[in-house]
């Protein structure tokens, strides 16, 4: 069946095309080259016009377009994400499926997964003009309820069951798409470009994933928070429902596991009374989030005057540290330069390192540890190689033995 009589069944007569493309052996290969790509470049191409070269009018502000270079980046990550967020969800799926009695099946999984999504990248474009794009919103809706009815005829699940299925599913993407969304901000922002993006999609039939990986840790945690989900609602426990679906979302963002960041008395340590040879002027640290999302910070400031200062920062990512690990398995890599400078993502020893060097403002350099705390370093004073030497003297080792502090595994 071609790509535009597939969207017209699914989209309108969902009821009958699942049996069909249950019944279909559709390779992985073909569902993402002949399906997801086309269509995911559909509303990549569309919001690269609506948000670069139309542009959106704000009162009192005028009409704002992306950068052209940013618009470009941010396009193709959009492709990517699509790729990436199609196959994280067919993996949610198909390893939630035995916890609603459902069949594992990766194959019907990643279709589930795939065609679901179809009215989402239909409606994609509808962003050639930003005003539009509540519409979009209403497209991906309707794929919410394309995934509960396929759900019972693709993984052969009961159809009692199959509201709870879909409600974990859901709440899963949501999390995906808010994290996916982040770096994609991150790239609008900045140029990011992942190095190889293009260069060839995993798909749910050969990914083969280590327990003890992120993403294995990942698919263990929601498996777990869904035991409890489904365990209350047996029980008729709606308060231990909500619950377990607020310590999935912690799971979630800790990157399958439950993390609380380090109290500030242990944090604060590692922001030492002199940095790059200036004395520490100033310091602050706190603790803040909502519920299992939690992180901590603490921050100083060394030498006297604007032009002179060094701002050292040490965060504790804790409840969302899950982001760091994504970023990490994502291979999040950029290089560009300008006029004015250079900007450089890339992993250097085993850890991600952020560089900046500006002409006009402050050089910055950064290093994630333990795929849990940011270690950042700005000044106008020094230079990225200064401040890249000053943030090597710091206890970074110890500092890493404190990656599994606070961390509970549901």
């Amino acid at each position: 069946m071609d790509l535009i009589e597939r969207v017209k069944n699914i989209c309108l007569t969902p009821h009958t095309e699942w049996p069909v493309i249950a019944a279909e052996n559709a390779p992985a290969a073909n569902l993402i080259t002949g399906y997801v790509l086309p269509l995911a470049a559909v509303g990549a191409v569309a919001g690269f016009i609506g948000g670069s070269l139309i542009g959106q009018t704000l009162p009192f502000i005028g009409t704002y377009r992306t950068p052209i270079a940013a618009g470009l980046g941010l396009a193709v990550f959009s492709v990517v994400a699509a790729l990436i967020g199609v196959v994280l969800i067919s993996l949610i799926i198909n390893a939630l499926a035995p916890t609603f009695a459902a069949q594992k099946d990766s194959a019907q999984a990643l279709k589930l997964a795939v065609y679901s999504f179809t009215p989402a990248w239909v409606a994609g474009v509808f962003q050639i003009l930003p005003m539009l794009g509540i519409l979009a919103l209403l497209g991906a809706l309707y794929g919410l309820y394309l995934l509960y009815l396929g759900i019972p005829r693709l993984m052969k699940c009961p159809q009692d069951k199959a509201v709870s299925y879909t409600v974990v599913v859901v709440v899963c993407a949501v999390v995906i798409s808010v994290v996916l969304g982040a770096v994609g901000g991150t790239i609008a922002g900045t140029g990011f470009a992942r190095s190889g993006a293009m260069g060839g999609a995993p798909s749910a039939s050969n990914v083969i994933v280590d327990t003890d990986s992120a993403l294995g840790r990942l698919k263990e945690g929601l498996e777990e928070s869904a035991r409890k989900a489904e365990a209350a609602e047996k029980a008729g426990d709606t308060a231990g429902q909500v619950a377990a679906g607020l310590e999935g979302l912690g799971t979630l963002f800790g990157g399958g596991k439950r993390v609380d960041p380090l109290d500030i008395d242990l944090l604060k340590p590692f922001v030492p009374e002199t940095f790059a040879g200036l004395q520490r002027t100033s310091s602050n640290a706190e603790k803040s989030g909502m519920g299992v999302i939690m992180v901590s910070k603490a921050e100083a400031t060394y030498g006297e005057g604007a032009a002179q200062q060094v701002t050292l920062e040490i965060t504790d990512t804790g409840g969302v540290s899950g982001l760091m690990g994504l970023a990490s398995w994502m291979g999040v890599q950029e290089e560009r330069e300008n006029d004015d400078g250079y900007e450089r993502t890339q992993t250097v020893d085993g850890r991600m390192t952020h560089v900046k060097s500006s002409k006009r403002g402050e050089d910055e350099f950064a290093v994630v540890v333990g795929e849990r705390f940011m270690v950042n370093a700005r000044s106008r004073a020094l230079d990225v190689d200064a401040l890249r030497t000053a943030v090597s003297r710091l206890d970074l080792g110890k500092l890493e033995s404190l990656a599994k502090s606070g961390v509970d595994k549901p």
